[in-house]
């Protein structure tokens, strides 16, 4: 019954052993004072995926490494860094994943051409099902 108890325990603990114990990042949820650099950062930051949640900008995320990520813009921004240095860095750091919108290189090629080649295929395979619609009445 103990080891029950013990099992029982170990499974319930686990979400709180899985929270960081870091305080969040300094620029994490706090705006810059200038509004011109915040509406610039901001604009990026939703031009940049969570690596976490991958579905969501950083802007929208509520996972620790987003908030880190959106500490870096603000950070950045605010020494006097260019929204595409800042993008540029990031890429470098992360990967062309990190981008909504990654460059045609050869291992992006596909993901850009996928979409053009399944419109061609399901035209044609209309095509020819209208054809025949066509020829039996």
């Amino acid at each position: 019954m103990r080891i029950l108890y013990f099992v029982l325990l170990a499974i319930l603990a686990a979400p709180i052993a899985a929270q960081t114990g870091l305080p969040p990042a300094p620029y994490a949820d706090t705006q810059l004072e200038d509004p011109a650099k915040e509406a610039e950062a901001r604009e990026l930051m939703e031009e940049l995926r969570c690596l976490k949640c991958q579905s969501q900008s950083i802007a929208d995320s509520n996972a620790p490494m987003a908030g880190d990520m959106r500490s870096q813009v603000r950070e950045r921004i605010s020494a006097g860094q260019t929204p595409d240095e800042i993008r540029q860095w990031l890429v470098e750091r992360y990967g062309n994943w990190v981008t909504y919108d990654p460059p045609m290189t050869a291992m992006t090629w596909p993901l850009w051409i996928a979409p053009i080649i399944l419109l061609i295929a399901a035209l044609w395979l209309a095509r020819g099902r209208f054809r025949r619609k066509k020829e039996k009445s």
